[in-house]
Formats: C-alpha cells, structure tokens, sequence
C-alpha cells in the first residue's frame, strides 16, 4: 500500500505555518482547497451524496426510492418461493415476473424485514402496512433527491485527519460507501482532512476517471453528477438495454438464422399463432427474408439509436402486423436460447427467438 506519511507532513506543515503566521487581527485562515476537505463544505456534502444508500436499486421487490430493504429476505412471486441474498438475485427475480406477459404478478415479503434509509439508518418494519406507511414518505417515481447515482469511488481510498484542536493526527482507509459517508458525517470544524491522492471515479457510461486534488473532484462531481439516467422509477425492466449497442444487436441477429416470432401482441391482440412456422433471416446490409410453407417474402429492417433508445424499423410486404418502429427493450443471451424483445409502448411487444443459436 502507499504510504501516507507525506500526506501527514504536508498537513502538519500546513497547520504550522498557518499558526506561526497568525496575528491579532486575523480572524480567520482558509486552508488552500486542492489540499484539504472542510466541513460542512459543498464538496463535503456531495461526497455524502455519491455515497448515500440508493434506495431505488430494489424497487423491483417494492417501489420505494428513500429505502431499500436489508438482504436477505424471502419472498414469494407467483407462487415461487424465492430467498434474495445479493443484488443479483433480482435479476432471478425479473426472470419470474418476465415469464408469462398475461399474469398478475405479486411479490409477497416475508415479515420482518429491516429497511435502510439514505443516511444508511436503519428501522424493522413487521407488516405490509408499515411498509407501505414508509414508503408514502419517499418521492415518487423521476422525483428529485439528494442522492447522485450517476458516478461512483473507486475503493480503498485513504484519508489523513489532523485536529488543530488537540493535535491528534488519524490515519483511515474506507472501502465502501458506508464508511466514507460516516466519515463525513463525523468531520469537525477543527478537523484539517486530506486525500491520499490520486483517487478514481467511475461514471455513468463504465469510464475511469483519475482525480489529482479537491479540486478536480469537486468539477467532476459538478459535471458528472447528473449525467445519466438514475433509474428513480418503478419499471424494473427499463434498464435491460442500457449496453446494449446497435452494433451488438445486428452482430446477434445476423449471426444466427431461421429466428421465430415467440410472442406478438398488438392493440391487445395475441398475434403469435399468425405466424407459427414463419422463419426470419437477417442480414448485415439490412435486409431481411421470411419463409413459411414454401413461400418467402423480402424486405427491411433499419436500426437507430443506442443503449436504452435503440429502435428498429421492420418494412416486409404482406408484414402489417409487424411493419413499424420498435423499440428494443432486452437482448437475452442465454446459452443456445437467445431471445430479442421489442415493445411500442406498454402494451404493444414482439419477440423473436432462436433455440439453436450460439
């Protein structure tokens, strides 16, 4: 690990020159701001906000964006007993509630359960009720907040702590949101805090960024800090493309053939059945064939967009049911069954799907 000495010295040295070069008439002395941290400051109280306990990252269990609630815990959809232990186990929930497009879904949570706020303080809650009282206290969906969900530290970062009270000088390493929170949230006005720089941040899109001082991590949370989507919504299926890349879904479509329409529904039609038998191939200039019952049909298909705002237009003669814009909601890779789900809206969806595709 890198040593933290110099840190010290240069806080220390930094404390003895701002006390050896008071007078009776200063009142105060500001410490340079690319060096240290200072309490109560605007760039102290955006580290707590990176920090906080993103409490729309379980909204698929319950919709609540001020909380989430403590792992582990049982629940029960569609009567499919269920224990999530960590985050990805959501994604074996999504699975469940994604299985069939025509049923009630419910998600039954078995009590007690301990929820944690955003300030990672903790409650039990015993019933539905309680629950459904805690949540009537959060924002609704796409409300502002306080938390900034759209960079992130990169762990262990190490912090120097000189007290200009006592003279007591700490050394700490955090590893976690948690514990750089709490931290802040402990910071004294006599307290002089320093960095172990460099320091790195991701943002929203997966790049590092690599921050030299206070100052630059105070820009980078000024410029990154609402640079994406935060998800503060209670659709849990609307993230599934957010990687997703135009060049990914034609590298998945041309590179399998004979794709079928598994479901189809418009204008809350069942259509699928239409087309029992039909085989699609597409192609890299963006054509496209269909055969059924030694017949065959041309035409189109033209992609745009990316990640979460990906489209495809479908123009095949004799094609109605299908011949417009969709949007592309999910690729789903999964071993030799590979599905590709397109929706219009909430209702309107089309999905195609290869068994033998690798």
């Amino acid at each position: 690990m890198k040593t933290i000495k110099p840190l010290l010295f240069a806080l220390v040295g930094l404390f003895l020159t701002m006390t050896s070069c008071r007078t009776e008439d200063d009142l105060s002395i500001d410490p340079p701001t690319e060096s240290t941290l200072q309490a109560n400051s605007v760039l102290a109280s955006q580290i707590q906000q990176v920090t906080m306990n993103d409490g729309s990252i379980d909204n698929i269990v319950y919709n609540a964006n001020c909380f989430t609630i403590q792992l582990p815990i049982s629940v029960t959809i569609n009567g499919v007993e269920l224990t999530i232990t960590n985050i990805d186990d959501y994604d074996d929930l999504e699975d469940i509630l994604d299985e069939f497009d025509d049923d009630d879904d419910t998600i039954d949570i078995e009590f007690p359960i301990t929820i944690i706020f955003a300030d990672y303080t903790e409650t039990q809650v015993n019933s539905l009720d309680q629950l459904e009282d805690y949540a009537d206290d959060c924002n609704d969906e796409n409300e502002f907040d306080d938390d900034i969900e759209c960079l992130d530290f990169v762990y262990p970062i190490s912090a120097s702590v000189f007290n200009t009270n006592n003279e007591v000088i700490e050394t700490l390493t955090f590893t976690n949101d948690y514990d750089l929170y709490e931290f802040i949230d402990d910071i004294d006005e006599d307290d002089l805090i320093g960095f172990e720089f460099p320091i790195s941040i991701v943002i929203a899109d997966g790049t590092e960024i690599v921050i030299n001082n206070f100052n630059e991590l105070d820009d980078a949370i000024d410029e990154f800090d609402d640079d994406c989507d935060e998800d503060d919504d209670f659709d849990y299926g609307d993230d599934d493309c957010n990687n997703c890349t135009p060049s990914q879904l034609q590298s998945v479509l041309t590179a399998c053939s004979d794709w079928h329409i598994d479901e189809l529904e418009r204008n809350d039609n069942d259509l699928e059945n239409n087309y029992n038998g039909y085989l699609f191939n597409f192609f890299a200039d963006e054509t496209v064939t269909v055969a059924w019952s030694g017949n065959s049909a041309s035409g189109t298909w033209v992609i745009n967009g990316t990640g979460n705002d990906i489209t495809v237009t479908f123009d095949i003669p004799g094609f109605d049911d299908i011949n417009t814009t969709w949007h592309l909601d999910e690729i789903d890779n999964d071993n030799d069954d590979v599905e590709i789900d397109f929706a219009i809206g909430d209702d309107d969806e089309l999905e195609f799907q290869n068994d033998n595709c690798n």
